[in-house]
C-alpha cells in the first residue's frame, strides 16, 4: 500500500488563515470528486472559518475521560475505518489527552499516512522544536506543544500562509480572531508588531531553508553539479594571511549588497592558499562570524579543486580570494591557483581576486613607491642576473666548444644572444651590458678565427660580433625602459588609489581632517605632520596632526608647504621629490576643501539650532497668546466681579467665582509647568534618580495629581506586578499627562482604562480611551512640542503634555508608543524597565 501524502499549511501566528486555507483546499478537492472528510477542526469561534466547512463531511470526535473531565479528541479509529482519500486535521502540534492511543496528534497523522490516507494539516512556526527557545525569548511565552523539525520537513508539501503584522492586527481589532474582551490583552502582549515581525521572519527563514534543501535534493537526484543562481552566495577563501580580515570584510560587503549568504572556507593543504594558520585563522573565523558568515574547513591536496568542490556543493555564485603569495617560479612550476580556479569554474562562478591592500582601511593604504635608483629593477634581481652571467656564459661556452665544428658562427652568436636577453629580462641594463661585453669577449676568444686571440682575420666575423654587441645593448636598454615604465605605472596607480581614498574620506567623514593627515603620513612615509592655521596673535594653531610629535609651528618642522589660504602643511622625517610634491599639492587641495566643508557644516549646524529655536519661540508665542489668555481672562473676570461694589453676591455665587479663580490658576500653573519641563528637556537639564518601586504606587500618585480628580477611570494595575526601575517623580508626571490627555479626548460617559502587565524585562502600562484616535500618519507629530492635532473644541493646553511625557519616559530609558484601540480610540503604551 502506498503511503499517503502530507501537506502542511505553516503560519507565523494564530489568525493568519491556515485553517481557512486548509478548508478551502479540502472543499476544492471535494468538488473534483475526491472523498474528503474533516478529521479534526478547531474554529476558535471564528464565524468566517466555520463558514468554510460548507458541505464537507465531519467525522465526529471521541470523548476521553481524564480525572473526571471529558476531553474531545480526533477519532483516529473511525477515520481509519472509513478510509477517506483525504482527511483534514487541524492543529498538527496538539497534545492528546491522557488515555489516547498516541501522545501527539502528529503521531496520529503518521498512522493515517501509513494507512495510505492523504492528510492536510496546519501548524504555527512557534511549535517547531528548533524555534521554540527563540520564540520564547521574543514573545516571553513558552510553547509546550512542539513538533520535531524532521517530522515537518518530511512533509510532501509545506505552504507558508503569510500576512503582514499590520494586517493581522487589523483582523484582531475587528474581532476576526479573538472575542472582543480578549483583544486588548492580545494586542498588548503576543500580537505586538515587533513579535509578529520577528515570528514572520522566522517562518520565512525556515521555509527558505526547506526550499534550499528540496532544491539540493533535486540537484543531487538529477546529477546537476552546475551552479543555479537561485540566491547569491559569496564564498571567501581563508588562509590565515595577514590581509585576511580585509578580505573577509570585502566579501561581506559583496554579500550584503545582494542580500546573499557569506561562506568562509579554509583548505588544509601544504602550499598555495593554505598559508599560516593558528591564532590568525582563529581571529579570521571570529570576524567571519561577526559579519554573519559561516565557516567551513576542508582538506585537499589541490586547493583550487577543493574550493571549487565546496562552491558547487554550496551552490555558490561568487568566489573571493586574495592575490596569490606564490613566487613566479612556483607559479611556473606548480601552476597559479587563481588561474586554475578560473579555468575550472569555466564561467559558471564569478572569481574575484582582491589585492593585499584592497581590504585595508583608507588610513592604512600602501605608501607610494619611491624609486630612488636609476633602474627600475631591484638589487635582488640584479644579483640574480649577474649570477646567471657568471654561470651561464662559461657553461654555454664549454658546451658550444664541444660542437664547434658542426655549428656555424651565426648559430653560436644566436645562442649567446639568447643568454644576454635572459639576463636583460631579469637584471636590467647594467647586468645585460656586462653580459653583452663578456659574451663578445668569449665569442672573440673561443670562436672567431684565429682562436684564443682577440684578433679577427675574417671581416664578416668582425661585423657579426659588433652587430651582436649592438643588438645586445639595444635589448638591454629596451628591457630597462620597460622596467622603468612598470615602476611609473605602479606609482601612478598608487597615486590614483591614494587620491581616490582621500576623496572618499572627504565625502564620507564628518570631520575628514584627522584621517587626511594620517593618509599623508602613510602615503609619503612621513613621521610627523601638522596642518597649521595662522592665529590673529601671530602664532599657529594645529588644525589636524599625525605622528607622535607633530610640529606646532613651521619652525619646528624640517619641511613645510604653504597653501592658498595661508595655512601650512609642516612635516618631519621625510624629504619629497618633485613628483611627490605635486601629489602633495593635490592633498593640500583636498585639505582646503575639507576645511571649508567643516566650516560650512558648523555654520549649517548653528543655523539649524537657530532655526529650531526660532520655530520653538514662534510656537511658544502663539501658544501663550492663545492658551494663556483664556485662564487669565477667566481669573480677571471673576476677580473684577468680586471687587465690584455695584453687585452684592450671595455666598453661593461668591464661592463659584472663587472656585473659578482657583481652577483657572491651577490650569495656568500646569501650562507654565509644562513649558518649564519642555525647556529642561530641550537643554538636557532633567535630573534622573531611578529607584525600584511598584508601578501601582506611581499610577496612584499620578491619578491623585490630576485636578480635578478623575472619576471616569477603570484601573487594573494589581499590586502583585514586579517592581520597576524608574524615577518615580518623572514617570508620575508622564502618566498624569497621558491620562489627562486621554480624559480630554474620551467621549462623555466612557471610562479611560489603565492596565499594566510585565512582558519580558519591561513593564507595559496601557492607557486606553474610546475617542476618535490618532491617524497613523499623525502619530509621530503627536508627541512633538506644541502639537494639538485637530485642536480639541475645549481649546485646553498648548500641546506639550505628550511631548513632556515622552521626554520624561525616555529619560528613564523607557518608550512611549501610540496604538489603536479595538473598536475605535487611542491606546498609549508606556514601556519602562523592570527592576533587576
Amino acid at each position: 500500500m502506498a503511503r499517503g501524502t502530507l501537506r502542511i499549511y505553516l503560519g507565523a501566528a494564530p489568525g493568519v488563515g491556515k485553517t481557512y486555507a486548509m478548508l478551502d483546499e479540502g472543499y476544492r478537492r471535494a468538488k473534483r470528486g475526491t472523498d474528503v472528510v474533516i478529521g479534526y477542526l478547531e474554529t476558535h469561534g471564528r464565524i468566517n472559518t466555520a463558514a468554510q466547512v460548507r458541505d464537507l463531511v465531519i467525522v465526529p470526535r471521541r470523548n476521553v475521560e481524564y480525572r473526571g473531565q471529558l476531553f474531545e479528541e480526533m477519532d483516529l479509529d473511525a477515520i481509519l475505518a472509513r478510509r477517506p482519500t483525504v482527511v483534514l486535521v487541524d492543529e498538527f502540534a496538539h497534545t492528546n489527552a491522557t488515555g489516547s492511543r498516541n501522545t501527539k496528534r502528529w503521531e496520529d497523522v503518521t498512522e493515517l499516512l501509513e494507512a495510505g490516507i492523504d492528510v492536510i494539516s496546519t501548524l504555527n512556526v512557534q511549535h517547531l522544536e528548533s524555534l521554540n527557545d527563540v520564540v520564547k525569548r521574543i514573545t516571553g511565552v513558552s510553547q509546550r506543544e512542539t513538533v520535531p523539525d524532521a517530522v515537518v520537513r518530511g512533509a510532501d508539501q509545506i505552504e507558508l500562509v503569510d500576512m503582514t503584522p499590520e494586517a493581522l492586527r487589523r483582523r484582531m481589532a475587528h474581532g476576526n480572531i479573538y472575542p472582543a474582551e480578549k483583544v486588548d490583552a492580545a494586542l498588548g502582549n503576543f500580537f505586538r508588531v515587533g513579535n509578529l515581525s520577528a515570528l514572520r521572519e522566522l517562518g520565512l527563514l525556515w521555509m527558505a531553508d526547506q526550499v534550499e534543501e528540496s532544491l539540493q535534493d533535486y540537484r543531487e537526484r538529477n546529477g546537476i553539479d552546475s551552479t543555479w543562481e537561485t540566491k547569491e552566495r559569496v564564498l571567501v577563501a581563508l588562509t590565515g594571511a595577514a590581509n585576511g580580515d580585509g578580505l573577509i570584510r570585502r566579501a561581506a560587503r559583496m554579500a550584503m549588497r545582494t542580500h546573499g549568504e557569506l561562506i568562509g572556507v579554509h583548505v588544509n593543504a601544504d602550499d598555495g592558499l593554505a598559508g599560516p594558520t593558528g591564532n590568525v585563522l582563529a581571529e579570521h573565523r571570529t570576524i567571519l562570524e561577526e559579519v554573519g558568515g559561516r565557516y567551513i574547513e576542508v582538506g585537499g591536496a589541490e586547493v583550487a579543486a577543493a574550493l571549487l568542490d565546496v562552491a558547487r556543493a554550496e551552490n555558490a555564485t561568487q568566489i573571493v580570494l586574495g592575490s596569490s603569495r606564490q613566487s613566479r617560479w612556483s607559479a611556473l612550476v606548480h601552476g597559479s591557483i587563481v588561474q586554475q580556479l578560473i579555468r575550472a569554474a569555466n564561467g559558471a562562478i564569478d572569481v574575484h581576486v582582491i589585492s593585499d591592500g584592497a581590504g585595508a582601511s583608507p588610513s592604512h593604504r600602501l605608501p607610494l613607491p619611491h624609486p630612488r635608483r636609476a633602474s627600475g629593477v631591484g638589487a635582488a634581481r640584479q644579483g640574480a642576473a649577474l649570477a646567471m652571467t657568471a654561470i651561464g656564459l662559461p657553461t654555454l661556452t664549454y658546451l658550444l666548444a664541444l660542437v664547434r665544428e658542426r655549428m656555424g658562427f651565426q648559430n653560436v652568436l644566436l645562442s649567446y644572444l639568447l643568454v644576454v636577453v635572459a639576463v636583460a629580462s631579469v637584471g636590467g641594463i647594467w647586468p645585460a651590458l656586462f653580459a653583452s661585453i663578456s659574451a663578445f669577449l668569449f665569442l672573440n676568444w673561443f670562436f672567431a678565427p684565429p682562436l684564443h686571440t682577440f684578433t679577427i682575420d675574417n671581416g664578416r666575423d668582425g661585423l657579426a660580433l659588433f652587430v651582436f654587441l649592438a643588438v645586445a645593448g639595444a635589448v638591454s636598454v629596451a628591457v630597462d625602459l620597460a622596467a622603468r615604465r612598470r615602476v611609473d605605472a605602479r606609482r601612478a596607480q598608487a597615486e590614483a588609489r591614494t587620491l581616490a581614498a582621500m576623496a572618499g574620506t572627504v565625502l564620507d567623514d564628518a570631520d575628514p581632517l584627522p584621517r587626511l593627515a594620517e593618509q599623508l603620513t602613510t602615503a609619503f612615509g612621513i613621521e610627523n605632520l601638522s596642518l597649521l592655521i595662522p592665529r590673529p596673535d601671530g602664532g599657529w594653531g594645529v588644525e589636524a596632526s599625525s605622528g607622535r610629535t607633530p610640529p606646532q609651528s613651521p619652525d619646528m618642522a624640517s619641511h613645510s608647504l604653504t597653501l592658498n589660504d595661508q595655512s601650512v602643511i609642516a612635516w618631519s622625517g621625510g624629504r619629497l621629490d618633485r613628483e611627490e610634491r605635486e601629489v602633495l599639492m593635490s592633498f593640500a587641495t583636498q585639505l582646503t576643501m575639507a576645511r571649508y566643508r567643516r566650516d560650512l557644516q558648523r555654520d549649517a549646524a548653528r543655523a539649524s539650532v537657530l532655526a529650531e529655536a526660532d520655530e520653538l519661540r514662534s510656537a511658544l508665542l502663539a501658544a501663550v497668546g492663545h492658551d494663556f489668555r483664556t485662564p487669565l481672562a477667566s481669573i480677571r473676570t471673576a476677580a473684577t466681579s468680586l471687587l465690584s461694589d455695584d453687585v452684592d453676591f450671595d455666598r453661593v455665587t461668591t464661592k463659584e467665582l472663587l472656585q473659578t479663580i482657583d481652577d483657572e490658576a491651577d490650569r495656568l500653573n500646569g501650562l507654565v509647568g509644562n513649558l518649564l519641563d519642555m525647556s529642561r528637556l530641550q537643554t538636557g537639564g532633567v535630573p534622573v534618580r531611578c529607584q525600584s518601586i511598584g508601578i501601582e504606587e506611581v499610577v496612584a500618585g499620578a491619578i491623585a495629581s490630576i485636578h480635578p480628580v478623575a472619576t471616569a477611570l477603570d484601573i487594573d494595575v494589581p499590586e502583585t506586578l514586579p517592581r520597576v526601575w524608574i524615577d518615580p517623580g518623572l514617570i508620575e508626571r508622564a502618566i498624569a499627562n497621558v491620562v489627562s490627555n486621554a480624559l480630554v479626548f474620551a467621549p462623555p460617559g466612557t471610562a479611560v482604562r489603565i492596565e499594566a502587565a510585565a512582558l519580558g524585562a519591561h513593564m507595559h502600562l496601557r492607557v486606553i480611551d474610546r475617542g476618535r484616535g490618532i491617524p497613523l500618519e499623525s502619530r509621530e507629530r503627536a508627541t512633538e512640542p506644541f502639537q494639538r492635532l485637530g485642536d480639541h473644541p475645549n481649546g485646553l493646553g498648548i500641546g506639550l503634555g505628550l511631548a513632556v511625557a515622552k521626554g520624561f519616559i525616555y529619560a528613564c530609558h523607557g518608550e512611549l508608543h501610540i496604538d489603536d484601540t479595538p473598536g475605535g480610540g487611542c491606546t498609549m503604551v508606556i514601556i519602562v524597565p523592570l527592576s533587576s
